[in-house]
């Protein structure tokens, strides 16, 4: 077999040769190539955004009759909520009550009940404790 050394023997070239001054005249050759007139850009997001504030507008369209209930709600609490806070709530006495009513607060209150006789004799009647009715 015949020696073989690197150094030595030919090498073989490759088969790619630059020509010369190819980097130089690169750019201006692809700039060359290049169209005169830039074509213009379209974005792709374009229809979704579209899409996106119809979509944005019909949630705001159909929540504004929900919270238009929700803030037209009162508030007002009806006469059994309200007398069974009070009457849990320790703290607070009649006596505190009363110091609180305002004269109009008491006229609202006062009613004028009239009682027929006949009324009257019929319950006297009915009711044998009358020490309980006397004392109502």
């Amino acid at each position: 077999m015949k020696a073989f050394n690197l150094e030595n023997d030919p090498k073989i070239e490759s088969g790619f040769k630059t020509p010369d001054h190819y980097f130089e005249n690169f750019s201006a050759k692809v700039l060359q190539q290049l169209p005169k007139e830039e074509p213009k850009v379209i974005s792709i997001f374009q229809k979704r955004k579209t899409l996106m504030m119809i979509a944005a507008i019909l949630v705001l369209a159909l929540m504004i009759p929900i919270l238009n209930t929700y803030s037209t709600k009162t508030k007002e609490l009806d006469s059994a909520t309200l007398e069974n806070y009070l009457t849990e709530q320790s703290n607070m006495t009649q006596y505190d009550l009363i110091s609180e009513l305002q004269p109009e607060d008491i006229n609202k209150m006062k009613t004028t009940v009239i009682i027929e006789d006949k009324t009257v004799e019929d319950i006297l009647a009915t009711n044998s404790n009358l020490e309980h009715l006397i004392l109502e």
